[in-house]
């Protein structure tokens, strides 16, 4: 039993969609609700069935029902499913309604008038005006005659209006709308049957005709100019005045395809034409069909007439579209003219503005400003753009990416920084600024990254993978981030960078040689914690002491490894390696066999840990660092080499220290000592030593 909208419903806005499983029905059940939904706000999704062994759609074509006309469920929810999940995409609630019935068309026309619907959606029949005319059973055909006057019809192909018929009158919710007497509201359906398919003998006889006439006119055109596709269906729709025709103008507003607009057609194709529907007319006996193809034929010559108009006046469009045209570009020219001077306009100022020494500092925060903004135009931009696949894949990582790390907005670290204040900046990177800040009443590092740096976002992903990824007391720990703004937040380490308290910075007392051994082996347990990441390990190419990170009590964490590379199991060792294309890290730490090959490997750490190990004892710049050294213990006067604020060094264990980080520093990659048998045993024995003397 079929569901009715309810009396309350406002009859004005009811919308009546009917579906079934083909592909136009889909396409009708979008537009209305892109077009009618919003002004009519009740939607109700009607199918038609005929118990019969065959299911007709809206549009007249039947399918078997493999059921022998049987209701079966799971049909019917296969044909409302793909409607109702779009209507749920659309926030939409949606009735279903299920009829079975004889007649497709006498069953749609009874619900209207008993809900009064107001506008009606059909999917196209498919067939072609021709087709459609001597078709007898074509609902859409049906319904656009047949329904009351109170209802709109609108017949729905590939997305598009193909026909609309409007109402004359609004729907009254009290009593059933009596219907016009007039022959274009008179309904096939009204006859006695008791069937589909029991017309008249007279009706039956005169669709006959019809549809043999206009098989013969067809062919015969055709056979004329195959590349000319004329539809004349529409000509015997107004055999006279008094008869109304079923066409919209939209079935015959382009009866010759036009493709790119050309001249008229000669006359001797329209002679030609007018000549193959006379010959019909006299190959055809009946004298009701002579006199019909007669009027077909003026009609005919108006319509080819009427062509010719249209191409003429399409070809001097074109010629004015042209011209239009040629005045966009001017005007284009001109803009860009007039951009590149308000570039340099903008550049002049900025120069001005840097001369003023008070202003500075209100400058650069207004700068600072202007990127962030950038950035949330930048990725609403690419939002935009992506295809429905990139934002599935950027709503799964970021779903992932919330249980990983806290995701803080971008008000917070605003207002965490006072909006990015020059006197919360503590640091300033490859990366970008960092400014120290309080979230979640913690004190915290927060690290930005800037808006003209597009490997900084890839290098931004990257640090989150891998700090999400893996867990180690001397790597820095990530508190949380910002990712549409590019925004990660640390834990705050209150001694700054291993950098910083080796040359003093802010004239900080020097760090003890025991701590300097301490500081030694927990970064190489570190870099080795990395090395042996799996499935594949990780190289860090950007190992310094300003990535090295300490806390009030002297303990280092490895930092920035936004530059880190994930290499295949094959090339952790010394003998393969992974070939880069450009080199990446930092001048007088990269490993020159990595800089000359662009062979990366895991023993392209051990250089640049060569490198700092030197810096630890002797808290020098890394510049010829190695040559002095070696220099210095062949002259025998290593001592001196040592960092001179400490003034306990026991020179034999920072011999044996200074002699692993030359081997650390050797030129082939081959001839460097192995990180997890050689270095971190004797640097983990020489922080015993200085743990027991303290």
């Amino acid at each position: 039993m079929a569901r009715h909208v309810s009396s309350s419903d406002n009859p004005s806005k009811v919308t009546v969609v009917a579906i079934d499983r083909d592909k136009n029905s889909a396409s009708a059940v979008k537009w209305a609700i892109d077009n009618l939904v919003i002004s009519h706000p009740t939607l109700v999704l009607l199918h038609v069935k005929n118990p019969q062994n065959h299911s007709f759609s809206a549009n007249g074509a039947g399918a078997t029902d493999s059921n022998n006309g049987s209701h079966n469920n799971y049909d019917v929810q296969q044909i409302f499913k793909p409607s109702r999940v779009y209507c749920a995409r659309k926030g939409i609630t949606a009735q279903e309604i299920f009829l079975e019935h004889v007649d497709v068309s006498k069953a749609i026309l009874e619900y209207v008038n008993e809900n009064h619907v107001a506008n009606l959606v059909l999917g196209s029949s498919g067939r072609n005006v021709i087709a459609r005319k001597f078709w007898t059973n074509d609902v859409p055909t049906i319904l656009n005659k047949a329904v009351p006057d109170f209802c709109s019809v609108y017949v729905i192909a590939k997305g598009k209006i193909e026909s609309i018929r409007y109402a004359a009158r609004s729907a009254s919710s009290s009593a059933t709308p009596q219907r016009q007497k007039s022959p274009r509201s008179r309904s096939p359906l009204k006859s006695d049957h008791h069937g589909p398919h029991d017309v008249s003998r007279a009706k039956l006889m005169r669709g006959e005709k019809k549809s043999i006439a206009s098989e013969r006119v067809r062919s015969r055109i055709g056979s004329i100019d195959g590349s000319t596709d004329i539809d004349i269906s529409f000509i015997a729709s107004s055999n006279s005045t008094n008869r109304s025709s079923p066409f919209k103008a939209s079935d015959f507003s382009t009866p010759f395809p036009l493709g790119s607009v050309g001249a008229p057609l000669p006359n001797l194709e329209i002679e030609k034409l007018l000549e193959s529907v006379e010959n019909v007319c006299h190959q055809s006996a009946p004298s009701e069909l002579e006199a019909e193809m007669k009027r077909l034929k003026l009609e005919l010559k108006e319509t080819l007439d009427k062509y010719n108009t249209a191409c003429r006046d399409a070809i001097s469009a074109k010629q004015k579209a042209e011209a239009l045209q040629q005045l966009k570009l001017e005007d284009s020219e001109k803009c860009d003219r007039d951009r590149v001077i308000g570039e340099a306009t903008s550049a002049v100022a900025q120069v001005e503005k840097t001369k003023y020494k008070a202003a500075y500092e209100a400058a650069e925060k207004a700068q600072r400003l202007a990127e962030i903004e950038g950035h949330r135009r930048k990725y609403a931009e690419e939002q935009a753009e992506k295809e429905a696949k990139e934002k599935d894949r950027a709503l799964t990582v970021l779903s992932q990416s919330d249980v990983r790390y806290r995701r803080y907005t971008i008000e917070e670290i605003e207002d965490a920084t006072d909006k990015f204040s020059s006197a919360m900046k503590i640091g300033e990177g490859g990366y970008g600024p960092v400014y120290k800040a309080k979230l979640d009443h913690t004190p915290v590092a927060i690290k930005v990254l800037r808006s003209d740096e597009a490997q900084g976002r890839k290098q931004f992903q990257q640090e989150i993978e891998v700090l999400c990824s893996i867990r180690h007391p001397n790597l820095v720990l990530l508190l949380g981030a910002c990712p549409e703004f590019g925004c990660l937040v640390y834990e705050f380490m209150s001694n700054g960078s291993l950098e910083d308290r080796l040359f003093r910075k802010g004239n900080s007392p020097p760090i003890p040689w025991r701590i300097r051994f301490k500081l030694a082996a927990d970064i190489a347990t570190a870099l080795l914690f990395l090395h042996q990441t799996r499935p594949e390990p990780l190289v860090h190419r950007d190992l310094k002491p300003a990535n090295i990170l300490l806390d009030h009590y002297y303990v280092c964490k490895i930092s920035d490894v936004g530059l880190s590379r994930l290499v295949p199991p094959s090339v952790a060792d010394s003998v393969s390696n992974y070939h880069m294309t450009s080199a990446a890290g930092t001048f007088c730490y990269i490993d020159p066999e990595y800089q000359q090959t662009g062979e990366l490997g895991t023993k392209s750490d051990i250089y640049s840990l060569g490198v700092m190990l030197l810096q630890v004892i002797t808290a020098r710049p890394p510049m010829g660092l190695t040559h002095h050294v070696e220099r210095a213990i062949k002259a025998g006067n290593f001592a001196d080499l040592l960092d001179p604020t400490v003034q306990d060094w026991p020179v034999e264990e920072a011999f044996s220290f200074a002699k692993l980080a030359l081997k650390c520093v050797e030129l082939r990659k081959k001839d460097r000592p192995d990180l997890g048998s050689v270095i971190v045993p004797e640097l983990c024995r020489l922080k015993e030593i200085a743990m027991s003397s303290s």
